[in-house]
C-alpha cells in the first residue's frame, strides 16, 4: 500500500474497510500517525502524501486544487476495493469532498462516509484577505497570526523556514484559488462535520454550510479548543469517527489474502 502518495503507518491485513485522512495545508501524511495506532484491527488508515513534504520533499509542490484532486482520484482507484472512508481537516476538508466528488462523478466507488473538519464549504467565498500574494515574511507573521500554525523554533530558524514555506504557500495558494461553481450536485454519501468551539476562522455557520453539500444525512460536533483542536482532542474525535463507521464495518467483509 505506502506509495509516494499513500501512506499506510499500521498493517491491517483483516481490514473491512479503509479511512483515507487529507492533512491540513503544509504537512505530510504523519500527521496522522497517531490515528493509525488507535484504530482497530479492521480499519485501515491511510494517509495522503502530497508532493514538496516529507519523503516529497525534492518534488514541486502542486498550486492547483483541480491538479491534486486529479491526481489523488487516480491514485486511490487501485485502493478502493474495500468499503471506505475520507477525513480531511482545513485544506484536507476541501481536498477530500473534492476527491469525493470527483469519484462520484465518474462512477468509481465513492466514500461511504465524509468527515470533514475546520473549514467553510469549499465554494464558499473567502472572507479574509489573501495570504498567497504577500511577502514570505508577511505571509508567516499572518499565517501566525490566523491559524498559529507556526511553532516559533521553526519561524526563527531560516533553514527549517526554507523547508516548510514552498509546500504551505502551495497549499494555501491551492485553496485560494480553488472556485467551485455553487450549484453543482450534491454529494450522496452522509457527511460530519467537525470543529473547535474557539475556532475564530471556522464559526458554527461554516460548519451548518456543509449541510447543503450532501443530499445524505447530514451532523455537526463541535469539540473544545481553536482551529488544531483535534490534536487535544484526538480521543473523542476518533470514538465519534468510529462509532459513525460501525454499521460499515459489521456489514463489511475482510479482504481476501491470498492462499
Amino acid at each position: 500500500m505506502n506509495s509516494l502518495w499513500l501512506q499506510r503507518f499500521v498493517p491491517r491485513p483483516q481490514a473491512r474497510a479503509r479511512l483515507f485522512c487529507f492533512p491540513h495545508a503544509g504537512v505530510g501524511a504523519a500527521v496522522y500517525r497517531p490515528w493509525s495506532l488507535a484504530l482497530p484491527a479492521d480499519l485501515e488508515l491511510c494517509a495522503i502524501q502530497l508532493p514538496g513534504r516529507a519523503n516529497r520533499l525534492n518534488e514541486p509542490a502542486i498550486t492547483h486544487l483541480p491538479e491534486l484532486v486529479s491526481a489523488v482520484a487516480s491514485v486511490l482507484q487501485p485502493h478502493l476495493d474495500l468499503p471506505f472512508a475520507f477525513f480531511g481537516h482545513s485544506m484536507g476538508a476541501v481536498l477530500s469532498s473534492e476527491v469525493a466528488r470527483a469519484l462520484q462523478a465518474t462512477g468509481a466507488p465513492a466514500p461511504r462516509h465524509l468527515f470533514v473538519s475546520g473549514r467553510r464549504p469549499p465554494h464558499w467565498p473567502n472572507p479574509d484577505p489573501l495570504l498567497h500574494v504577500l511577502s514570505d515574511k508577511d505571509f508567516v507573521t499572518e499565517i501566525n497570526r490566523r491559524y498559529g500554525g507556526i511553532p516559533p523554533e521553526v519561524a526563527e530558524h531560516e533553514e527549517l523556514l526554507a523547508l516548510l514555506l514552498p509546500a504551505l504557500r502551495a497549499d494555501i495558494h491551492a485553496l485560494e484559488t480553488h472556485l467551485p461553481p455553487a450549484s453543482r450536485p450534491p454529494l450522496a454519501c452522509p457527511v460530519t462535520v467537525f470543529g473547535g468551539s474557539d475556532d475564530p476562522l471556522t464559526p458554527r455557520a461554516h460548519l451548518d454550510g456543509w449541510r447543503g453539500e450532501t443530499q445524505g444525512a447530514f451532523r455537526v460536533r463541535v469539540l473544545p479548543g481553536d482551529h488544531f483542536y483535534l490534536q487535544a482532542q484526538k480521543d473523542p474525535l476518533l470514538a465519534d469517527v468510529l462509532a459513525t463507521l460501525a454499521p460499515l464495518l459489521a456489514q463489511a467483509r475482510p479482504r481476501e489474502t491470498p492462499a
